[in-house]
């Protein structure tokens, strides 16, 4: 058990790296959170410091969630039987992007998480049975949303919102589901600023 304390911990840290901050100090010595919409994520990196910047930073972000997922839970499967194998890599998946979303390093203040969230569906993508399927349909909903309306938050939002329902209709575990529910949760949580702006008609287009 303290070893998958310690464990849960280092996801958090791992999640809680402020990749877009970083990014923003080094290229060009500004705070992020002071331009463009404020966010420390990849969408307000590609606004503030270009394309190939922002590029990186999501890759960046969502190799956070990836790794906890894969290489922390292969570290813990063989020492945690107790713990079902799918149940511990949800543990540390929702560790690290709880890490982003409210960072240790930047005063509890993240990113919106959807990076972070789509590595760690990735993972499990790679670790449970049938995820595959629920993920490609996720990132076709994201797509298709985003090609009719420009809009990031729109996308991630209404994705968040069907997670859950794909990992019923394709008989997921009830933990699954349930961490289904707290992903969307989660995700609406973090862009209620940006429904705001939605419901106003002053949510700006990415393109």
């Amino acid at each position: 058990m303290p070893l998958i304390i310690l464990k849960i911990i280092i996801s958090y840290v791992i999640g809680s790296i402020p990749t877009a901050y970083i990014f923003g100090r080094i290229l060009k010595g500004i705070d992020i959170r002071k331009f463009g919409s404020g966010n420390v994520g990849a969408t307000n990196a590609l606004r503030v410091l270009g394309k190939w910047p922002g590029a990186i930073v999501l890759v960046l972000d969502t190799l956070k969630g990836f790794f906890t997922v894969v290489f922390l839970g292969d570290f813990l499967a063989s020492q945690a039987g107790y713990i079902p194998d799918e149940t511990l890599r949800l543990i540390l998946g929702l560790s690290c992007i709880c890490g982003h979303n409210w960072t240790i390093f930047l005063r509890f203040k993240g990113g919106k998480g959807m990076a972070t969230t789509l590595g760690v569906l990735l993972a499990l993508a790679v670790k449970v049975r049938g995820l595959e399927v629920i993920l490609a349909l996720s990132i076709l909903t994201w797509l298709l949303i985003f090609i009719i309306a420009r809009v990031v938050s729109l996308a991630s939002v209404l994705t968040g919102l069907t997670l859950p329902i794909y990992m019923a209709l394709f008989r997921q575990s009830y933990v699954m589901i349930l961490t289904g529910i707290i992903l969307g949760v989660f995700i609406i949580l973090r862009h209620q600023s940006n429904l705001k702006r939605i419901f106003q008609g002053k949510e700006p287009r990415l393109f």
